[in-house]
């Protein structure tokens, strides 16, 4: 499996990047906020990928976070998701809020998702509800605020694992006043002191 390129983007499309890995050109399909982060031509970049097998084709999807990456596979255990689907999922919230939608069963915001109806809605929160609230430290009923959102995806990005992020932010006392870069700082300290 390719686990992560690391290269020279050569062009950018819709919903796709080409990576110039070593002289190799690679298409990964990535998420909007991907494509946001990676820039233009001639930038360098590094994802985070999932090679999906199917019959006679092979696709490469990519992110900038590694969270990402993973709720993506989650989601394509989810029957009737495929990656197409996923990922498009992830291009209209982001991790945090995906994640929230699906562990407090948010129908109604997930069928706002091109290609999602209310069945698909509701297995997606019958079949990952339990594993999202162990795995990623959801409280069902309570949505993160975007600064708290932020903060776990830069923690994250640093390397800790969204259940750790959500543990510390959750320590941070008087948290809800505090600024982004604050409250990431507050919980780096909460971190490193256990």
């Amino acid at each position: 499996m390719i686990a992560s390129v690391e290269g020279v983007v050569e062009s950018v499309g819709q919903d796709f990047l080409v990576v110039n890995v070593g002289g190799v050109g690679l298409r990964v399909h990535v998420p909007t906020s991907t494509l946001a982060r990676a820039g233009g031509p001639g930038q360098r970049v590094k994802l985070f990928t999932h090679l999906h097998m199917k019959e006679d084709v092979l696709a490469l999807y990519g992110f900038s976070a590694a969270d990402e990456l993973r709720l993506f596979v989650l989601l394509l255990n989810v029957s009737g998701v495929g990656p197409r689907n996923a990922l498009r999922m992830l291009s209209v919230l982001s991790p945090g809020d995906l994640v929230n939608a699906i562990a407090t069963e948010d129908v109604d915001r997930l069928i706002r998702i091109p290609g999602i109806g209310r069945k698909t809605a509701a297995r997606l929160s019958l079949e990952l509800k339990s594993k999202l609230e162990k795995e990623w430290a959801v409280t069902p009923g309570v949505p993160l605020s975007a600064v708290d959102a932020d903060a776990v995806e830069a923690l994250t990005t640093l390397g800790y694992s969204p259940a750790e992020a959500h543990d510390a932010l959750a320590a941070v006392e008087d948290g809800a006043d505090l600024a982004l870069e604050d409250k990431i700082a507050r919980a780096l300290q909460m971190i490193g002191a256990r």
